[in-house]
């Protein structure tokens, strides 16, 4: 079973890299983009062993503990269809 995770700054956290990003579109001619967060995508094969209410509690283990910083960061777990 295949899982995504993603991993963003939290609303209230600057995220200055999405600015530069933002930035850059803007000046390559794109005045249309007006904000853009910047994250991480996490792609995780699980053991088809474990239902999928199963996986999901483990990767959400696993996000909150090793693939974010959750004093600044927020993640989200979604089953891979």
């Amino acid at each position: 079973m295949r899982i995504h995770v993603y991993v963003t700054p939290k609303k209230t956290v600057l995220d200055p890299q999405g600015q530069t990003i933002r930035r850059a579109l803007n000046s390559m001619g794109h005045p249309e983009i007006e904000n853009v967060r910047q994250g991480k995508f996490f792609e995780v094969e699980v053991s088809d062993k474990l239902s999928p209410e199963q996986a999901t509690e483990v990767l959400k283990k696993i996000s909150e503990e090793v693939l974010s910083n959750p004093v600044i960061e927020e993640y989200r777990v979604e089953i891979a269809r």
